[in-house]
């Protein structure tokens, strides 16, 4: 924390700055004019200033070691759930937020337990496996049942029943590259109950990962009404290729799987929210944030904690240094992503009617960084402050995007309902290799790539907070852009 005299010091020192700048805006920057509807060449100075200060000195880093050496792993429903609020509340004060509070979310909750396996024929050897959230457990002993080989969710669809029936399936679908996310965790998220659709007494996957470490990745699966309820797990990618290659060789391969897993009582946690008060125009507000909940394998670091990290310290940053947004800026950090977006579905309910008072909404969860590219999803009388905004972002080595931006997880119901959206796209070349494993721990956070991501989210907060016209949100926007 800062002391009212270093603050005051601090923001006369930004006013001198900025009122001789020569901080570089871009290469095209804007020309000055006096139009209305785009930022003053002053006020870019500012957003410049913001971008380059930010980079260099920011709070992510810290708030992030805080968050997983204090909390750590944050599954929804847990007692760790609970320390996570807490922490959250008790750090959106710490940094000089000037409203914090929390609004309920309710959800079912799943515990893990036990989780073996193991080749038992014809070469026996253990498997590393995780269950997959939601899973029903094996009986106390376990099963045991000969592995059926599917290159993708695909190919088990068109599988003959009498192929499967019995059997644990294995779906052997490779992540090559963060690209291929969407349509290999199809196989995680639906595998369960095709498999048991056609007779089978279990699935394992490949894990849904770029890494080839032995760490097995978990994740949210789901099952179809009507369908039996079939244990689910993913085994390591080391372990995939050893299985292969066991394939290969012509033998039957025989898995005994063991777990516990179960669903359990129905759990209400928050999300916590905290927000800085704009100077002209309160009621409207930039939204970022994160979700505060992950998988308890890891420490939760880059899967979302980095994304809570970021934009907290984006909105701190403004405040500490004595700026004051014309719009507020809002931070939520959600619950209960990874289970099934109950933190973000809550809050568009709650917030359905008051829609039009978000001027722009921009979540941060791929990751730590960097930011590689802008986009939106605003009116087209707004563009013109886009193209500023890009101009401002570009010596980040932050490309433009179009204006079809998705803002996140948790905030896409709010984009199907209207509001005026950002995508911030975060580099994920080795996203995949941490996901949802035992890897996602805070020494893989390097300091250049989460400074630059969160002045991203100080510049894209600030610009939105301060524009002079409001990007279009609500539910007459979105019935005109279909139109």
């Amino acid at each position: 924390m800062f002391s009212k005299s270093k603050m005051a010091l601090r923001a006369f020192a930004l006013i001198a700055m900025v009122a001789g700048s020569t901080y570089a805006v871009s290469s095209n920057a804007a020309e000055k004019t006096s139009d209305t509807t785009i930022f003053s060449e002053k006020e870019l100075q500012t957003a410049a200033w913001l971008r380059d200060a930010a980079r260099a000195d920011n709070a992510s880093y810290r708030i992030l070691e805080s968050l997983t050496t204090e909390v750590g792993p944050r599954l929804a429903g847990s007692p760790a759930d609970a320390r996570a609020v807490a922490w959250a509340e008790a750090k959106f004060k710490e940094l000089g937020f000037d409203k914090v509070w929390k609004e309920p979310v309710s959800f079912p909750t799943w515990q893990r337990g036990i989780e073996k396996a193991e080749i038992i024929a014809p070469f026996p050897q253990p498997l590393l496996v995780t269950a997959l959230g939601n899973s029903v457990a094996t009986p106390a002993d376990g099963l045991s049942a000969e592995l059926v080989q599917f290159a993708s969710l695909k190919e088990l669809m068109s599988a003959a029943p009498d192929s499967v029936k019995g059997k644990i399936v294995f779906i052997n679908h490779k992540m090559q590259n963060a690209s291929e996310y969407g349509a290999v965790q199809a196989g995680r998220t639906k595998g369960a109950s095709e498999a048991a659709r056609k007779g089978a007494v279990a699935i394992i996957i490949r894990s849904v990962g770029t890494d080839s470490h032995r760490f097995p990745h978990t994740g949210v699966m789901n099952y179809d009404d009507g369908v039996s309820k079939i244990p689910a797990a993913a085994m390591s990618n080391s372990d995939a290729d050893m299985v292969v290659r066991m394939l290969k060789r012509g033998k039957p391969v025989t898995v005994k799987l063991q777990l516990s897993s179960a669903a359990a009582s129905t759990y209400t946690s928050y999300n916590v929210i905290g927000e800085i008060t704009g100077s002209e125009l309160p009621n409207e507000y930039v939204l970022i944030g994160g979700h505060l909940d992950s998988w308890d394998l890891g420490t939760g670091a880059i899967d979302d904690g980095a994304g809570c990290a970021i934009t907290m310290a984006a909105a701190e940053f403004i405040k500490r240094h004595g700026l004051k947004p014309k719009r507020s800026i809002r931070v939520v950090l959600f619950a209960n992503e990874e289970q099934g977006l109950f933190g973000g579905k809550a809050y568009a309910q709650a917030h359905e009617k008051q829609l039009a008072a978000i001027q722009a909404a921009s979540e941060a969860d791929s990751g730590q960084g960097p930011v590689t590219q802008m986009s939106s999803f605003v009116r087209p009388e707004a563009f013109g402050i886009v193209k500023q905004m890009h101009n401002v972002l570009a010596p980040l080595g932050i490309a433009a995007g179009g204006n079809n931006a998705y803002p996140g997880p948790d905030m896409g119901g709010l984009r199907a309902l209207g509001v005026a959206s950002f995508g911030l796209t975060l580099k994920t070349d080795d996203y995949f290799d941490l996901h949802h494993t035992p890897d996602d721990t805070f020494d893989k956070i390097e300091p250049a790539r989460i400074n630059q991501a969160t002045a991203a989210y100080t510049v894209f907060a600030w610009m939105a907070a301060n524009s002079p016209i409001g990007f279009g949100s609500g539910a007459e926007y979105l019935k005109a852009i279909k139109q």
